[in-house]
């Protein structure tokens, strides 16, 4: 089924420009994304089975400019949705203190930031919500005067297979939590500066700098602060970190199992009591804002399916952005795709361009 599509062109309406300092600039040009597939037949396996088949799309169709990802600022401008997404989002930043102001000093090292603008669909490709982040640029840091330990562990594949394999054998609900903003609560140990943001830069005080006390999105420690910080709060109310993959962590209670699956801000929960799950959840929501997706059904790129014999797991979406992105949307599909050309190193013919190649 189609997006709803909630973009508003403003170029109608009159409104006060003061709050975004840079000017608009023309549109990119609608570009169209033809699909067509033949359906295949799926397989399946004993508890879980893994499928990119898809189903017959239908014929292509323009998206309009609100449809489309911008790739900056000056894009954006005329666009009500992208307008108020961004003003949520340094609404957040406000309410979380991620930075106060300071006179700047020619000894500081500034760091960049940019707005970064995402549409996140649902497994039918239909539009979900529109997202814009304001990133930090952190190529711009310093070693050891911005920056240190920048490590941070994330749930293996394995991991993520092996706990979905015994929720489904022992008939356990699967749960997902999405932590809103989830770098944003983590704790800066040390000491950076930030320029404001475009657009949003404060006219009493054009010339400060923002002093950043929590992490932001680009940092090259922001995943670290935000791991350390999930952890420690996990830590306090009795889960353990395993030792062979620390993004797993389990809880015992008497009789009570429950295990919790970290990827960034995607969390996967499960266990063999639903009430304890019910409160762990409440308990997260507490100290952190997240919302509670219910039952799984799309997590890390992987569509979650129940079946009358388990989950099925399908990558259905992944393929096909991959496809759109090499320009092969309107490919035939073989079950095991090759090129039917022989390859020689010493022809120029083939593959002058590699970047669609690779």
């Amino acid at each position: 089924m189609p997006g709803l599509d909630l973009c508003v062109d403003l170029s109608r309406y009159s409104l006060p420009q003061q709050t975004f300092t840079d000017q608009p600039s023309a549109l990119p040009p609608i570009r169209q994304h033809p699909m067509v597939s033949r359906p295949r037949q799926q397989k399946t396996a004993n508890i879980i089975s893994v499928s990119t088949s898809s189903p017959p799309v239908s014929a292509p169709q323009v998206m309009s400019p609100s449809a489309l990802e911008p790739r900056n600022f000056k894009e954006v401008d005329q666009y009500l949705c992208w307008h108020t997404v961004m003003k949520d989002e340094i609404a957040a930043l406000h309410a979380n203190a991620t930075w106060s102001l300071v006179s700047f000093d020619p000894s500081m090292n500034i760091v960049g930031c940019q707005w970064v603008y995402k549409i996140k669909r649902r497994a039918d490709r239909a539009i979900d919500k529109y997202k814009a982040r304001l990133v930090a640029r952190g190529f711009t840091q310093q070693e050891r005067i911005d920056y240190s330990e920048t490590f941070s562990p994330i749930v293996k594949s394995t991991t993520v297979q092996l706990v979905l394999t015994i929720a489904v054998a022992k008939g356990w609900q699967i749960r997902q939590l999405d932590v809103h903003n989830a770098f944003l609560n983590g704790f800066l140990c040390e000491v950076v500066y930030m320029q404001q943001p475009p657009g949003f830069v404060n006219s009493a005080l054009p010339t400060h700098v923002c002093r950043l006390h929590k992490s932001l999105y680009g940092l090259k420690q922001a995943l670290r602060a935000w791991y350390m910080r999930l952890s420690d709060f996990l830590l306090t109310i009795s889960f353990r970190a395993s030792k062979v993959d620390t993004s797993l962590f389990i809880l015992n209670v008497n009789h009570d199992i429950c295990y919790l699956l970290v990827y960034v801000d995607d969390i996967l929960i499960t266990g063999n009591n639903s009430a304890l799950i019910h409160r762990l959840s409440i308990l997260l929501g507490s100290e952190f804002k997240l919302r509670d997706l219910g039952h799984a059904h799309y997590s890390l790129g992987i569509e979650i399916a129940p079946t009358s014999i388990g989950l099925e797991l399908s990558q259905h979406k992944y393929v096909l952005d991959i496809l759109s992105r090499a320009g092969m949307s309107s490919c035939k599909l073989v079950d095991t795709p090759t090129s039917v050309s022989k390859l020689d190193l010493q022809s120029t013919e083939l593959f002058s361009d590699p970047t669609g190649f690779r």
